[in-house]
């Protein structure tokens, strides 16, 4: 029987751990506690990026063929054949040069793109940067993993703050020297979570020039890239591919994931590509604390990549649900249909007082936008007169929950 005298002092944890906020959702449900919808009102969730789409059937398909590969470890750079199929999607999708990407030098497979971002923190920031405590730029409103894998490496997050002015994006040059010597890496997303809007190919140049100049990762999330309304979005690697040089990959990753584009979140798939020093390096990191996909999922994840029809008929639902958005919020609340990804940004003056209105009086649960983001130099936290609003609901589902939106916002 252990008593209390034999217990002893309690374990150490890591105590960068208290230099992280609580995870947005953590704080959604504590906002939330305790608020009952009004009677009648059938609760939806629209605050989760989780694809309600069938995942097409080639995946349970190529997962049954190759089921008797469940017995075996996987390796931690996948197979050949993943690699060759990323690889030529990239190049189809991107419109790289023959031998541009070798696949087995350049491509990582990954168990969505979330642990990867998280994961390249470890690898890409050192002690010390420029004699001082690294940065790592974070566009703010942001993506939570960014903030906790360079806060927990040891970095310093630099919020760029975003608005319309910015195209929701950060403002490369306004970033001052004295950071950007001591920048280990740079976390872009395009098309932006949770805003929607497109780096251009001009953009991503310049942000790949100032990796580069001044010695640090890009590391360009695209994993909303093949959810689209006009017009595909540019990619990093095109980017790289025009400035050219010895190295063209240098300094830069990308990562892509099939939980957006194949509706295919359970299947935990993604990749990281670029620089072949950066995924040597990264290889080794993950050999040791990464399981790897299972052969059957790296399979079905190749067959998947090679597949386009799907791809075309999930654009085709996401933009009818954005029609269904618009025909109910357009001209109120800040409404712009978003170039990319499902998200709406929405302007309520409030976000957290919104988000409760609209919980309790209409059993919607969304996101505030202050919880995606820091508040800036002035005090001002960019994301709090927001909410973010997942689209991942059909058509129908989304015009009656947008309905509602204007009704109780308006």
């Amino acid at each position: 029987m252990v008593t209390a005298a034999q217990d002893g002092a309690a374990p150490a944890v890591n105590g960068r751990l208290a230099g992280l906020s609580d995870y947005p959702f953590t704080r959604l449900a504590a906002l939330l506690a305790g608020v009952t919808p009004r009677a009648n009102m059938e609760p939806l969730v629209l605050s989760v990026g989780e694809p309600q789409h069938q995942p097409p059937p080639i995946l349970a398909e190529t997962l049954a063929a190759n089921a008797h590969l469940w017995g075996k470890y996987p390796p931690t750079a996948g197979t050949p054949d993943f690699r060759r199929a990323v690889a030529d999607w990239l190049a189809r999708r991107y419109g790289l040069a023959q031998g541009f990407l070798d696949a087995d030098r350049c491509v990582l497979p990954a168990t969505g793109t979330r642990e990867a971002l998280y994961m390249l923190a470890q690898l890409a920031v050192p002690e010390r940067k420029a004699g001082r405590q690294p940065a790592v730029l974070i566009p703010n409103p942001f993506y939570a993993v960014y903030e906790g894998a360079a806060v927990i490496a040891g970095a310093e997050p630099v919020f760029l703050t975003t608005g319309p002015a910015t195209n929701f994006l950060p403002d490369l040059s306004a970033i001052p020297e004295e950071t950007l010597a001591r920048t280990a890496l740079f976390y872009l997303c395009t098309p932006a979570n949770p805003q929607g809007t497109i780096a251009d190919l001009a953009y991503l140049k310049t942000a790949l020039t100032l990796a580069r100049t001044h010695g640090f990762v890009l590391a360009v999330d695209e994993c909303y890239a093949e959810i689209w309304d006009k017009a595909p979005p540019p990619g990093a690697l095109e980017a790289a591919l025009d400035l050219g040089g010895e190295r063209p990959l240098a300094n830069l990753l990308v990562f892509h994931s099939l939980s957006k584009r194949s509706s295919a979140a359970g299947l935990r798939s993604g990749f990281v590509a670029g620089d072949p020093d950066l995924i040597q390096a990264f290889t080794r990191l993950r050999s040791y604390g990464l399981a790897g996909n299972p052969l059957p999922a790296l399979a079905a994840a190749a067959a998947l990549w090679r597949d386009e029809a799907h791809v075309e008929e999930n654009r085709r639902l996401y933009r009818a649900k954005t029609d269904a958005a618009e025909a109910e919020l357009a001209g109120r609340l800040g409404f712009y249909r978003p170039p990319g990804g499902f998200f709406l940004w929405l302007d309520v003056g409030d976000g957290e007082r919104a988000c409760l209105t609209l919980w309790r009086e209409a059993g919607l649960r969304v996101l505030p936008g202050g919880y995606l983001s820091r508040p800036s130099a002035d005090g001002a936290n960019p994301g709090a007169s927001f909410i973010r609003v997942a689209l991942v609901h059909d058509a129908e589902t989304v015009g009656a929950a947008c309905r509602r939106i204007a009704s109780l916002l308006s």
